[in-house]
C-alpha cells in the first residue's frame, strides 16, 4: 500500500520543518539572525492512465497517484531586522544590504552583519575584533587598530571611524569595510553569526566610498528578523501536518488489518 510510505515521507519531512522553525525560535534573540524556511516538492508520480484522445474520444484527464513529498532547499530571509539603540560605541548596525568582512587567524574571510564588535589589546594597541576575537577589515584590507588613550571614538555613516589622541587632536583611523552579494541566499552560514562566500552567491563586491548602498549605524545592533508570532502559527501548522500524516499510517494498517482478516 502506497498510502504508508507516502505519509512517511510526509512525517519525515514536518520533522525537517519543525527543526527549522525551532532553529528560528532559538534565535530569536541573536543579533542580525535571518530566518530559514523549508521548501519542498512532490516526489514522482505513478502513470495509472494517461490522457487519450485520438480522433476526439478517450480520456482528457490523468489517472496519476504521488509517492510523497520531499523537502529541497532552506532559503533564508535576508530582510533587515531592527536597529536597536544599545548606546555602546562598538556597537555598529547596517542599514542597507551590505555585510561587514571578517577575517579570523587562519586568514579566512567571513561576511557578517553583527556590529557586535569589541577591542583586543595586543602590545601598545587595540585591535577592533568580533566576540570571538576575528579581525574587523578596513576598506583598506586590513586590520583597524587604535592608540592607546584614544577616546571620544565615532563612525559616521560611511565607516569613517575618528578618534581624540592624548594630544587633543581628531585623527582619521580608518574606514569600515562593506561588501555585498548578488546572491545572498547563496551565502553559507557557518555559525557564529558568519557567513562564507559560495559559488552559488558569487564573489562579494566591496563597496566603494561613493558607492556605498548601505549606512552604518554607530550605537545601534540590528535584532533578528524572526517573528515568534508567524513562527508560532508555522509550528501549529506543522505539528497538524505531522499528526494528519501518522492518522494516514494507522488508517492504511487498519486498512491492511481489515484485508489479512477476509478470510475468518
Amino acid at each position: 500500500m502506497r498510502a504508508l510510505w507516502t505519509a512517511a515521507s510526509g512525517m519525515k519531512a514536518q520533522q525537517l520543518n519543525m527543526d527549522t522553525i525551532s532553529n528560528n525560535l532559538a534565535n530569536v534573540n541573536t543579533t542580525s539572525y535571518k530566518r530559514q524556511k523549508v521548501e519542498f516538492k512532490d516526489l514522482l508520480y505513478a502513470n495509472l492512465r494517461t490522457t487519450n484522445l485520438n480522433d476526439g474520444q478517450g480520456s482528457p484527464v490523468n489517472l496519476q497517484v504521488g509517492h510523497g513529498v520531499m523537502p529541497v532547499a532552506t532559503s533564508r530571509m535576508f530582510t533587515t531586522g531592527n536597529l536597536e539603540r544599545t548606546d555602546n560605541p562598538f556597537d555598529m548596525g547596517i542599514s542597507g544590504d551590505g555585510f561587514f568582512v571578517i577575517e579570523d587567524p587562519s586568514g579566512n574571510r567571513f561576511y557578517t552583519r553583527d556590529g557586535n564588535f569589541k577591542l583586543s589589546v595586543e602590545f601598545d594597541e587595540m585591535r577592533l575584533v568580533t566576540s570571538d576575537g576575528y579581525t574587523v577589515v578596513s576598506d583598506f584590507d586590513d586590520a583597524i587598530y587604535f592608540e592607546e588613550g584614544m577616546k571620544d571614538i565615532t563612525v559616521n555613516e560611511s565607516g569613517l571611524i575618528t578618534a581624540e589622541t592624548q594630544d587633543g587632536e581628531i585623527e582619521e583611523i580608518a574606514t569600515i569595510a562593506l561588501a555585498k552579494f548578488i546572491n545572498n541566499e547563496g551565502l553559507e552560514a557557518v555559525g557564529k553569526n558568519l557567513y562564507k562566500e559560495t559559488v552559488a552567491s558569487g564573489e562579494p563586491i566591496y563597496m566603494e566610498e561613493e558607492e556605498r548602498t548601505s549606512d552604518i549605524m554607530q550605537y545601534y545592533l540590528e535584532t533578528s528578523n524572526v517573528q515568534i508570532v508567524d513562527e508560532m502559527v508555522r509550528l501549529i501548522t506543522a505539528q497538524r501536518a505531522y499528526e494528519i500524516n501518522s492518522k494516514t499510517i494507522q488508517t492504511a494498517d487498519e486498512m491492511l488489518g481489515m484485508a489479512n482478516n477476509l478470510r475468518r
